[in-house]
């Protein structure tokens, strides 16, 4: 079963990314490429890519031909963004936790765990269509 997991901007009881020092950024990245070459070895690794600054993110809407608004984001009032994610394909949920959990604790400010929010969600699968 695949299973995306979507690592939030904000919300954790950490400063962000821009106010670490270099050791702690360098820290914070090496756990991350640790993790994924550990799961890259157990053949659970689908994807993984982290997402630049939300401040540099645009939002899109279209109702149509001639009628698409793009603005810069984040809006205000947003207090989590997406950071990145991690595809996995795992025998189970409680797998997809496992990784979760291990994904949030990653280092932050001080070597302490950072405890990021992440979503876990299962990802839909399509039916065959049959060859015609």
């Amino acid at each position: 079963m695949r299973y995306m997991l979507l690592m939030n901007y904000g919300g954790a009881e950490c400063a962000p990314m821009t106010e670490w020092t270099p050791e702690e950024i360098t820290g914070h990245l090496d756990f991350q490429r640790r993790l994924g070459q550990e799961l890259t070895e157990r053949g659970e690794l689908v994807d993984t890519q982290g997402l630049t600054a939300p401040e540099l993110s645009k939002f899109v809407v279209s109702k149509g031909a001639g009628k698409t608004v793009v603005t810069d984001g984040p809006f205000p009032e947003s207090k989590e963004l997406l950071a990145g994610y991690w595809i996995v394909d795992v025998d189970a949920l409680d797998r997809a936790l496992e990784i979760a959990a291990t994904a949030s604790a990653a280092p932050g400010p001080g070597g302490e765990p950072i405890g990021t929010s992440i979503e876990v969600r299962e990802m839909m699968t399509v039916p065959a269509t049959p060859q015609g």
